[in-house]
Protein backbone atom coordinates (compact mmCIF):
# COMPACT_ATOMS: atom_id res chain seq x y z
CA UNK A 1 0.00 0.00 0.00
CA UNK A 2 1.22 3.81 -0.60
CA UNK A 3 2.77 5.14 2.03
CA UNK A 4 1.43 8.60 1.96
CA UNK A 5 -2.08 6.59 2.26
CA UNK A 6 -1.09 4.81 5.19
CA UNK A 7 0.22 7.98 6.66
CA UNK A 8 -2.96 10.30 5.80
CA UNK A 9 -5.10 7.76 7.10
CA UNK A 10 -3.08 6.93 9.89
CA UNK A 11 -3.25 11.17 11.06
CA UNK A 12 -7.00 10.79 10.29
CA UNK A 13 -7.56 7.96 12.57
CA UNK A 14 -5.40 9.06 15.16
CA UNK A 15 -6.89 12.69 15.56
CA UNK A 16 -10.33 11.17 15.60
CA UNK A 17 -9.57 8.69 18.51
CA UNK A 18 -7.90 11.99 20.44
CA UNK A 19 -10.49 14.08 19.98
CA UNK A 20 -12.96 11.43 21.39
CA UNK A 21 -10.98 10.43 24.17
CA UNK A 22 -10.88 13.96 25.72
CA UNK A 23 -14.78 14.77 24.67
CA UNK A 24 -15.58 11.40 26.76
CA UNK A 25 -13.07 12.73 29.07
CA UNK A 26 -14.88 15.90 29.60
CA UNK A 27 -18.25 14.33 30.16
CA UNK A 28 -16.61 11.99 32.80
CA UNK A 29 -15.49 15.62 34.56
CA UNK A 30 -18.95 16.58 35.19
CA UNK A 31 -19.54 17.60 39.02
CA UNK A 32 -22.48 17.08 39.90
CA UNK A 33 -22.42 19.24 42.96
CA UNK A 34 -22.35 23.52 42.30
CA UNK A 35 -19.06 24.90 42.81
CA UNK A 36 -19.26 27.25 46.15
CA UNK A 37 -18.39 30.59 43.85
CA UNK A 38 -21.45 29.85 41.98
CA UNK A 39 -24.09 29.27 44.59
CA UNK A 40 -26.65 32.26 44.39
CA UNK A 41 -25.61 32.35 40.58
CA UNK A 42 -26.49 28.96 38.78
CA UNK A 43 -29.76 27.59 40.23
CA UNK A 44 -29.91 23.63 40.40
CA UNK A 45 -32.26 23.12 37.80
CA UNK A 46 -30.00 26.08 35.70
CA UNK A 47 -26.63 23.90 36.63
CA UNK A 48 -28.33 20.74 36.30
CA UNK A 49 -29.46 21.76 32.68
CA UNK A 50 -25.79 23.54 31.58
CA UNK A 51 -24.50 19.77 31.98
CA UNK A 52 -27.29 18.34 29.93
CA UNK A 53 -26.18 21.31 27.53
CA UNK A 54 -22.80 20.07 27.36
CA UNK A 55 -24.01 16.65 26.93
CA UNK A 56 -25.99 17.03 24.14
CA UNK A 57 -23.36 19.31 22.34
CA UNK A 58 -20.95 16.85 23.26
CA UNK A 59 -22.75 13.61 21.70
CA UNK A 60 -23.70 15.39 18.87
CA UNK A 61 -19.59 16.60 18.27
CA UNK A 62 -18.52 13.15 18.13
CA UNK A 63 -21.65 12.10 15.66
CA UNK A 64 -20.64 14.71 13.14
CA UNK A 65 -16.79 14.17 13.66
CA UNK A 66 -17.35 10.29 12.99
CA UNK A 67 -19.48 10.74 9.86
CA UNK A 68 -16.87 13.81 8.57
CA UNK A 69 -14.00 11.06 9.37
CA UNK A 70 -15.49 8.28 7.72
CA UNK A 71 -16.87 10.65 4.66
CA UNK A 72 -13.26 11.94 4.40
CA UNK A 73 -11.64 8.77 4.57
CA UNK A 74 -14.47 6.79 1.98
CA UNK A 75 -13.68 9.48 -0.57
CA UNK A 76 -9.98 9.21 -0.72
CA UNK A 77 -10.91 5.71 -0.92
CA UNK A 78 -13.11 5.89 -3.48
CA UNK A 79 -11.37 8.37 -6.01
CA UNK A 80 -13.26 11.55 -5.10
CA UNK A 81 -10.98 13.76 -5.14
CA UNK A 82 -9.87 12.48 -8.67
CA UNK A 83 -13.47 12.76 -9.99
CA UNK A 84 -13.73 16.23 -8.99
CA UNK A 85 -10.35 16.90 -11.13
CA UNK A 86 -12.27 15.05 -14.06
CA UNK A 87 -14.48 17.38 -13.80
CA UNK A 88 -12.70 20.32 -13.08
CA UNK A 89 -10.23 19.48 -16.33
CA UNK A 90 -13.84 18.89 -18.15
CA UNK A 91 -14.73 22.74 -18.94
CA UNK A 92 -11.14 23.45 -20.85
CA UNK A 93 -10.07 26.46 -18.73
CA UNK A 94 -6.60 27.69 -17.66
CA UNK A 95 -5.12 25.52 -14.82
CA UNK A 96 -5.51 28.31 -11.94
CA UNK A 97 -9.31 28.31 -12.60
CA UNK A 98 -9.30 24.36 -12.95
CA UNK A 99 -7.87 24.95 -9.45
CA UNK A 100 -10.37 27.09 -8.44
CA UNK A 101 -12.89 24.66 -9.50
CA UNK A 102 -11.53 21.83 -8.32
CA UNK A 103 -10.99 23.49 -4.73
CA UNK A 104 -14.44 24.33 -4.87
CA UNK A 105 -15.84 21.49 -5.55
CA UNK A 106 -14.42 19.87 -2.98
CA UNK A 107 -15.73 22.61 -0.88
CA UNK A 108 -18.96 22.23 -1.91
CA UNK A 109 -19.17 18.44 -0.83
CA UNK A 110 -17.75 19.25 2.59
CA UNK A 111 -20.65 22.33 2.98
CA UNK A 112 -23.56 20.46 2.14
CA UNK A 113 -21.87 17.81 3.94
CA UNK A 114 -21.96 19.88 7.17
CA UNK A 115 -25.46 21.82 6.41
CA UNK A 116 -28.18 19.32 7.97
CA UNK A 117 -25.56 19.34 11.29
CA UNK A 118 -25.22 23.01 11.17
CA UNK A 119 -29.75 23.15 10.94
CA UNK A 120 -29.88 20.34 13.70
CA UNK A 121 -27.41 22.31 16.07
CA UNK A 122 -29.33 25.67 15.47
CA UNK A 123 -33.28 24.68 15.07
CA UNK A 124 -33.32 21.24 17.73
CA UNK A 125 -30.32 21.97 19.97
CA UNK A 126 -30.43 25.78 20.31
CA UNK A 127 -33.88 26.21 20.89
CA UNK A 128 -34.21 23.17 23.35
CA UNK A 129 -32.01 25.08 25.62
CA UNK A 130 -33.43 28.29 25.04
CA UNK A 131 -30.84 30.13 22.96
CA UNK A 132 -32.10 30.18 19.70
CA UNK A 133 -33.74 33.03 17.81
CA UNK A 134 -32.37 32.31 14.49
CA UNK A 135 -35.42 32.59 11.61
CA UNK A 136 -34.80 30.04 8.95
CA UNK A 137 -34.89 33.10 6.39
CA UNK A 138 -32.26 34.58 8.52
CA UNK A 139 -30.24 31.16 8.94
CA UNK A 140 -30.29 30.57 4.96
CA UNK A 141 -28.85 34.05 4.33
CA UNK A 142 -26.47 33.94 6.34
CA UNK A 143 -24.69 30.55 4.31
CA UNK A 144 -25.13 32.15 1.31
CA UNK A 145 -23.31 34.73 2.66
CA UNK A 146 -20.87 32.73 4.13
CA UNK A 147 -20.47 31.21 0.82
CA UNK A 148 -20.08 34.38 -1.07
CA UNK A 149 -17.18 35.34 1.10
CA UNK A 150 -15.64 31.70 0.78
CA UNK A 151 -15.45 31.91 -2.42
CA UNK A 152 -14.25 35.36 -2.61
CA UNK A 153 -11.44 35.52 0.63
CA UNK A 154 -10.63 32.06 -0.40
CA UNK A 155 -9.95 31.92 -3.46
CA UNK A 156 -8.53 35.01 -4.45
CA UNK A 157 -5.48 34.10 -2.31
CA UNK A 158 -5.82 30.40 -3.60
CA UNK A 159 -5.91 31.64 -7.35
CA UNK A 160 -2.55 33.24 -6.44
CA UNK A 161 -0.52 30.45 -4.90
CA UNK A 162 -1.53 28.03 -7.80
CA UNK A 163 -0.02 30.69 -10.23
CA UNK A 164 3.15 31.56 -8.04
CA UNK A 165 4.42 27.98 -7.40
CA UNK A 166 3.19 26.81 -10.99
CA UNK A 167 5.67 29.88 -12.49
CA UNK A 168 8.68 29.91 -9.84
CA UNK A 169 8.32 25.91 -8.23
CA UNK A 170 9.07 25.18 -4.97
CA UNK A 171 11.11 28.53 -4.10
CA UNK A 172 7.53 30.40 -4.88
CA UNK A 173 6.96 29.71 -1.32
CA UNK A 174 8.19 32.58 0.41
CA UNK A 175 6.23 34.79 -2.16
CA UNK A 176 3.45 32.67 -1.17
CA UNK A 177 3.81 33.45 2.43
CA UNK A 178 4.22 37.45 2.04
CA UNK A 179 1.28 37.55 0.06
CA UNK A 180 -1.25 35.92 2.71
CA UNK A 181 0.27 38.05 5.38
CA UNK A 182 -0.38 41.01 3.25
CA UNK A 183 -4.04 40.03 2.07
CA UNK A 184 -4.61 38.73 5.93
CA UNK A 185 -3.87 41.87 7.16
CA UNK A 186 -5.84 44.08 4.61
CA UNK A 187 -8.68 41.25 5.81
CA UNK A 188 -8.43 42.83 9.55
CA UNK A 189 -9.72 46.12 8.06
CA UNK A 190 -12.05 45.26 5.73
CA UNK A 191 -13.67 42.77 8.22
CA UNK A 192 -15.41 45.44 10.39
CA UNK A 193 -16.34 47.54 7.54
CA UNK A 194 -17.63 45.64 5.19
CA UNK A 195 -17.78 41.48 6.31
CA UNK A 196 -19.06 42.19 9.52
CA UNK A 197 -22.27 44.21 8.62
CA UNK A 198 -23.77 41.77 5.76
CA UNK A 199 -24.78 39.70 9.15
CA UNK A 200 -25.63 42.32 11.63
CA UNK A 201 -26.48 45.78 11.98
CA UNK A 202 -24.34 48.19 14.00
CA UNK A 203 -25.99 50.99 15.19
CA UNK A 204 -23.68 53.54 17.45
CA UNK A 205 -24.82 53.48 21.08
CA UNK A 206 -27.02 55.87 22.64
CA UNK A 207 -25.95 58.89 24.55
CA UNK A 208 -26.64 57.76 28.13
CA UNK A 209 -24.65 56.64 31.11
CA UNK A 210 -23.18 53.39 30.06
CA UNK A 211 -21.60 55.51 26.62
CA UNK A 212 -20.52 58.32 29.02
CA UNK A 213 -18.74 55.35 31.24
CA UNK A 214 -17.11 53.48 28.03
CA UNK A 215 -15.66 57.02 26.74
CA UNK A 216 -14.65 57.86 30.25
CA UNK A 217 -12.47 54.68 30.58
CA UNK A 218 -11.21 54.97 26.97
CA UNK A 219 -10.33 58.02 27.66
CA UNK A 220 -8.44 56.99 31.31
CA UNK A 221 -6.05 54.61 29.26
CA UNK A 222 -5.69 56.81 26.27
CA UNK A 223 -7.35 54.53 23.68
CA UNK A 224 -8.70 56.49 20.84
CA UNK A 225 -11.99 54.80 19.60
CA UNK A 226 -13.40 55.65 16.37
CA UNK A 227 -16.72 54.87 18.00
CA UNK A 228 -19.04 52.56 20.32
CA UNK A 229 -21.91 49.97 18.41
CA UNK A 230 -24.63 47.78 19.69
CA UNK A 231 -25.14 45.01 17.77
CA UNK A 232 -28.56 43.05 17.17
CA UNK A 233 -27.05 39.78 18.04
CA UNK A 234 -30.68 38.67 19.80
CA UNK A 235 -31.85 37.69 16.37
CA UNK A 236 -29.58 35.45 16.52
CA UNK A 237 -29.28 33.88 19.73
CA UNK A 238 -29.45 34.69 23.73
CA UNK A 239 -25.91 34.69 23.95
CA UNK A 240 -23.99 37.63 25.37
CA UNK A 241 -20.66 39.09 23.56
CA UNK A 242 -18.82 41.81 22.65
CA UNK A 243 -15.94 42.72 21.06
CA UNK A 244 -13.03 45.48 19.28
CA UNK A 245 -12.09 45.24 15.76
CA UNK A 246 -10.21 47.67 13.84
CA UNK A 247 -6.59 49.09 14.76
CA UNK A 248 -5.35 52.09 15.68
CA UNK A 249 -7.96 55.25 15.66
CA UNK A 250 -9.83 52.70 13.54
CA UNK A 251 -10.88 50.79 16.23
CA UNK A 252 -14.41 50.22 17.11
CA UNK A 253 -16.35 48.79 20.19
CA UNK A 254 -19.00 46.22 19.46
CA UNK A 255 -21.55 45.48 22.00
CA UNK A 256 -24.29 42.87 21.58
CA UNK A 257 -27.70 43.95 22.78
CA UNK A 258 -28.35 41.06 24.71
CA UNK A 259 -25.04 42.38 26.66
CA UNK A 260 -26.59 45.75 27.52
CA UNK A 261 -29.81 44.16 28.61
CA UNK A 262 -28.40 41.69 31.15
CA UNK A 263 -25.33 43.83 32.38
CA UNK A 264 -24.65 46.75 34.60
CA UNK A 265 -22.99 49.29 33.42
CA UNK A 266 -19.92 48.54 35.62
CA UNK A 267 -20.18 45.14 34.37
CA UNK A 268 -20.03 45.60 30.58
CA UNK A 269 -16.75 48.50 30.97
CA UNK A 270 -14.76 45.77 32.83
CA UNK A 271 -15.57 43.32 30.09
CA UNK A 272 -14.31 46.31 27.88
CA UNK A 273 -11.43 47.02 30.36
CA UNK A 274 -10.34 43.46 29.86
CA UNK A 275 -10.30 44.01 25.92
CA UNK A 276 -8.60 47.19 26.46
CA UNK A 277 -5.93 45.04 28.30
CA UNK A 278 -5.09 43.00 25.01
CA UNK A 279 -4.36 45.64 23.46
CA UNK A 280 -2.64 47.63 26.24
CA UNK A 281 -0.10 44.12 26.56
CA UNK A 282 0.25 43.94 22.86
CA UNK A 283 -1.32 40.19 22.81
CA UNK A 284 -2.86 40.96 18.78
CA UNK A 285 0.87 41.87 17.87
CA UNK A 286 1.73 38.80 19.14
CA UNK A 287 -0.66 36.50 18.11
CA UNK A 288 -0.14 37.89 14.56
CA UNK A 289 3.27 37.71 14.57
CA UNK A 290 2.59 33.70 15.94
CA UNK A 291 0.13 33.43 12.88
CA UNK A 292 2.90 34.85 10.43
CA UNK A 293 5.73 32.32 11.84
CA UNK A 294 3.39 29.29 11.53
CA UNK A 295 2.24 30.63 8.29
CA UNK A 296 5.83 30.52 7.22
CA UNK A 297 6.37 27.49 8.26
CA UNK A 298 3.34 25.94 6.52
CA UNK A 299 4.27 27.41 3.40
CA UNK A 300 7.94 26.66 3.54
CA UNK A 301 6.72 22.65 4.50
CA UNK A 302 3.99 22.55 1.57
CA UNK A 303 7.32 23.62 -1.40
CA UNK A 304 8.44 19.75 -0.24
CA UNK A 305 4.98 18.25 -1.62
CA UNK A 306 4.19 19.82 -4.95
CA UNK A 307 3.80 17.46 -7.31
CA UNK A 308 4.55 14.79 -5.48
CA UNK A 309 3.68 11.64 -7.26
CA UNK A 310 3.59 9.27 -4.28
CA UNK A 311 0.96 11.73 -2.69
CA UNK A 312 -1.08 12.03 -6.14
CA UNK A 313 -1.11 8.45 -5.87
CA UNK A 314 -2.31 7.61 -2.56
CA UNK A 315 -5.44 10.07 -3.55
CA UNK A 316 -6.02 7.91 -6.41
CA UNK A 317 -5.51 10.67 -9.13
CA UNK A 318 -4.51 10.31 -12.61
CA UNK A 319 -3.08 13.84 -13.05
CA UNK A 320 -0.39 16.09 -10.50
CA UNK A 321 -1.45 19.18 -10.37
CA UNK A 322 -0.11 22.21 -8.58
CA UNK A 323 -3.54 22.80 -6.84
CA UNK A 324 -4.62 19.50 -6.23
CA UNK A 325 -1.11 19.36 -4.31
CA UNK A 326 -2.16 22.60 -1.97
CA UNK A 327 -5.09 20.50 -0.84
CA UNK A 328 -3.49 17.25 -0.18
CA UNK A 329 -0.65 18.69 1.94
CA UNK A 330 -3.19 19.84 4.42
CA UNK A 331 -3.30 16.16 5.52
CA UNK A 332 -0.05 15.70 5.85
CA UNK A 333 0.17 19.15 7.72
CA UNK A 334 -2.53 18.20 10.14
CA UNK A 335 -0.38 16.73 13.22
CA UNK A 336 2.15 20.05 13.02
CA UNK A 337 -1.28 22.20 12.48
CA UNK A 338 -2.72 20.42 15.85
CA UNK A 339 0.35 21.33 17.52
CA UNK A 340 0.28 24.97 16.32
CA UNK A 341 -3.14 25.09 17.93
CA UNK A 342 -2.26 23.64 21.29
CA UNK A 343 0.69 26.29 21.76
CA UNK A 344 -1.17 28.99 20.49
CA UNK A 345 -4.03 28.01 22.80
CA UNK A 346 -1.30 28.10 25.75
CA UNK A 347 -0.23 31.92 25.05
CA UNK A 348 -3.90 32.66 24.63
CA UNK A 349 -4.88 31.46 28.45
CA UNK A 350 -1.87 33.36 29.26
CA UNK A 351 -3.26 36.39 27.33
CA UNK A 352 -6.75 35.76 29.03
CA UNK A 353 -4.63 36.16 32.29
CA UNK A 354 -2.93 39.11 31.88
CA UNK A 355 -5.86 40.91 30.62
CA UNK A 356 -8.01 40.08 33.51
CA UNK A 357 -5.74 41.61 35.88
CA UNK A 358 -5.64 44.76 33.29
CA UNK A 359 -8.98 45.12 33.85
CA UNK A 360 -8.90 44.85 37.46
CA UNK A 361 -6.45 47.49 38.02
CA UNK A 362 -6.94 50.08 35.85
CA UNK A 363 -10.96 49.94 35.83
CA UNK A 364 -10.84 48.93 39.66
CA UNK A 365 -13.79 47.06 39.99
CA UNK A 366 -12.79 43.42 40.54
CA UNK A 367 -16.17 42.33 41.73
CA UNK A 368 -18.39 44.04 38.91
CA UNK A 369 -15.69 41.66 36.26
CA UNK A 370 -16.31 38.53 38.46
CA UNK A 371 -20.17 38.85 38.73
CA UNK A 372 -19.63 39.69 34.53
CA UNK A 373 -18.14 36.62 34.16
CA UNK A 374 -20.86 34.36 36.32
CA UNK A 375 -23.57 36.21 34.69
CA UNK A 376 -21.85 35.15 31.24
CA UNK A 377 -21.56 31.78 32.43
CA UNK A 378 -24.72 31.08 33.41
CA UNK A 379 -26.58 32.77 30.72
CA UNK A 380 -24.52 30.67 28.15
CA UNK A 381 -24.92 27.53 30.13
CA UNK A 382 -20.85 26.89 30.24
CA UNK A 383 -18.78 24.54 31.73
CA UNK A 384 -17.62 24.61 34.98
CA UNK A 385 -15.67 21.44 35.32
CA UNK A 386 -14.12 20.83 32.07
CA UNK A 387 -11.31 18.19 31.69
CA UNK A 388 -7.20 18.85 32.01
CA UNK A 389 -7.01 17.51 28.25
CA UNK A 390 -10.34 19.31 26.90
CA UNK A 391 -8.67 22.52 28.42
CA UNK A 392 -5.25 21.39 26.73
CA UNK A 393 -6.18 20.83 23.44
CA UNK A 394 -8.94 23.21 22.94
CA UNK A 395 -9.71 25.96 25.19
CA UNK A 396 -8.52 29.52 24.26
CA UNK A 397 -9.86 30.86 27.48
CA UNK A 398 -9.03 29.45 31.07
CA UNK A 399 -11.81 27.69 32.64
CA UNK A 400 -14.05 30.45 34.55
CA UNK A 401 -13.37 28.95 37.68
CA UNK A 402 -10.11 29.09 37.70
CA UNK A 403 -10.55 33.18 36.25
CA UNK A 404 -12.26 34.08 38.94
CA UNK A 405 -9.86 32.54 41.82
CA UNK A 406 -7.12 34.37 39.60
CA UNK A 407 -9.10 37.60 39.92
CA UNK A 408 -9.69 37.43 43.31
CA UNK A 409 -5.83 36.86 44.09
CA UNK A 410 -5.17 39.94 42.35
CA UNK A 411 -4.15 43.77 44.12
CA UNK A 412 -6.23 46.14 42.61
CA UNK A 413 -3.88 48.68 43.49
CA UNK A 414 -0.67 47.09 41.86
CA UNK A 415 -0.13 48.90 38.71
CA UNK A 416 -0.95 46.48 35.87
Amino acid sequence: MNLYLIAILTILAVNYLFRFLAEILNLRALDPDLPEEFKGYYQPESYRKSQRYLTTNTKFNLVQETVFTLAVVGFILIGGFNLADRIARSLNLNFALTGLIFAGIIIFVAQILELPFSWYRTFVIEERYGFNQTRVKTFIADKLKSWLLLVIIGGLPFYAIIVLFASFGPGAWIWCWLGVVIFSWLITFIYPLLILPLFNKFRPLEDGELKNAVNRYADSQKFALKGIYKIDGSRRSTKANAFFCGFGKSRRIALYDTLIQKHSVSEIVSVLAHEVGHYKKNHILKNFIYSILTKGLMFYLLSFFINNPGLFEAFRMEQISVYASLIFFSFLYTPIGFIFSIVGNLFSRRHEYEADRFSVTTYDQPEAFILALKKLTVNNLSNLTPHHLKVFLDYSHPPVLERIRQISRFNPEKSP
